[in-house]
């Protein structure tokens, strides 16, 4: 299963990051359709360099023609962000029916806060980080998204579940 080999791959070179977007909302209970995996990782060098081991076992290629090694240039991507709107860095496994993984380059919550206030979840022995209820909410607030205000309404509603109990 693709996502358990990202989440290990992730796992055994101990790469900082948080699960953001469709997949993260689905665990937290709300049923949403997704085709990628989006993620925020810690942009230093150390976990950029552990990450980039990570795709490399997993043989993962950016979507467009550009290396790789581009992620870890903070300049080359704020120029992209700054000039062609990028919001994520798009990577694509060998399998055509597994799905793409984004890397959120520039989310409007930090990385920082949302490491801090992730949610640990463990499938079958696979650890991975899992952004809380309220920085999904965040990241999804005034985008202009129908598909965001939606989540952000199924989000809320999780959260009184799980305030009152049930």
């Amino acid at each position: 299963m693709f996502y358990l080999d990202l989440f290990r791959a992730l796992q055994k070179h101990k790469v900082q990051y948080v699960v953001v977007g469709g997949i993260a909302i689905n665990l937290h209970g709300v049923e949403r359709a997704t085709m990628d995996v989006d993620l925020v990782l810690a942009m230093d060098e150390a976990n950029l360099q552990r990450f980039l081991r990570a795709a490399a076992e997993l043989d993962l290629k950016p979507s467009l023609p550009v290396k790789i090694e581009s992620l870890c240039n903070a300049a080359q991507l704020d120029e992209w962000v700054r000039e062609k709107h990028m919001i994520a860095f798009c990577l694509r496994p060998p399998s055509k029916t597994a799905p793409s993984i984004d890397i959120i380059v520039q989310p409007k919550v930090s990385f920082k806060t949302m490491y801090r206030n992730r949610i640990e979840k463990d499938i079958g022995g696979v650890r991975f980080q899992l952004a809380s209820i309220d920085d999904l909410i965040a990241l999804k607030t005034d985008t202009g998204r129908n598909q965001d205000a939606s989540d952000i309404i199924a989000l809320n509603k999780v959260k009184q579940i799980l305030a009152e109990g049930r």
